[in-house]
């Protein structure tokens, strides 16, 4: 497993999947810091207009250190195509696996990412891999919001 996580990371962090931002406008916005470390990311989402919030788009730019980056791409690849119900659902699975809160056998949505099984060895790296996700959260957070935009 820690070869495995290893290749993922540098894989991930070399070559991030839904890197960019998408159009002012278009979509949901929201920035990410870490101060301890100085990661910085954002997320940008564009949901379907026909009420069942598909995640039809999602685009991430990040400054921030190797386990960021990669948790980063590797969370875009897993929410691309879902509903907001089911991203929350991953979103607090992976979440529980950083903080080692149950097995990732338990996990049925993580999928690759179940790499990070061993992270909450690193309290320093749990921050940097949940960063992309707590992002996310805020974003998926203000949807059931009405009224409410992350835009900027």
């Amino acid at each position: 497993m820690d070869n495995l996580y290893q290749e993922l990371i540098l894989e991930h962090n070399k070559n991030p999947r839904n890197f960019g931002e998408l159009k002012e406008g278009e979509c949901l916005k929201q920035e990410g810091l870490n101060p301890l470390c100085g990661d910085r990311l954002i997320v940008s989402l564009k949901l379907s207009e026909d009420g069942e919030q598909i995640i039809e788009d999602v685009k991430i730019r990040s400054d921030g250190c190797a386990i960021s980056r990669a948790s980063a791409s590797m969370m875009s690849e897993a929410i691309k195509g879902k509903t907001v119900k089911d991203a929350i659902a991953i979103f607090h699975e992976f979440h529980d696996l950083l903080l080692k809160k149950h097995d990732p056998s338990v996990c049925p949505h993580l999928g690759k990412l179940e790499v990070f099984s061993n992270i909450w060895k690193y309290p320093s790296r749990v921050k940097c891999a949940a960063l992309p996700w707590h992002t996310l959260n805020e974003i998926m957070e203000q949807t059931s919001k009405p009224g409410q935009s992350t835009s900027e």
